[in-house]
């Protein structure tokens, strides 16, 4: 099984917009009953972290409390040290498979659904 994606920034979207992807993307994946559902949010220009990644992770956070997503992982926290990310990989095992475990990418971030 591969894991899906929704790339949130392509395109050069608004905030708004990438929220909007998002949320698409998380109804479509568990209309399919899929587990997981990584999404690609970039880190922004300046280094510093961007707007897109700071709105759908405050997002995340908010679905999360609501009960509509069990959790999610922040890219930099994927890996074995994580908790988040232990329980993440025993929900879906692929993702022990997956290109940025272990890489610390500020700008993905997994969803457990």
């Amino acid at each position: 099984m591969d894991i899906p994606i929704a790339n949130l920034e392509q395109g050069m979207p608004t905030v708004e917009q990438a929220i909007i992807r998002m949320d698409q993307a998380i109804r479509s994946t568990k209309s399919k009953r899929g587990k997981v559902l990584k999404l690609i949010h970039g880190y922004g220009s300046t280094g510093k972290g961007g707007a897109i990644r700071h709105g759908v992770q405050s997002a995340l956070a908010a679905h999360q409390r609501a009960g509509r997503i069990k959790a999610f992982v922040p890219g930099e926290e994927f890996s074995p040290f994580s908790l988040e990310a232990r329980a993440a990989v025993e929900a879906c095992p692929e993702l022990l498979r997956d290109r940025d475990y272990t890489r610390s990418n500020h700008g993905i971030t997994i969803v457990v659904l």
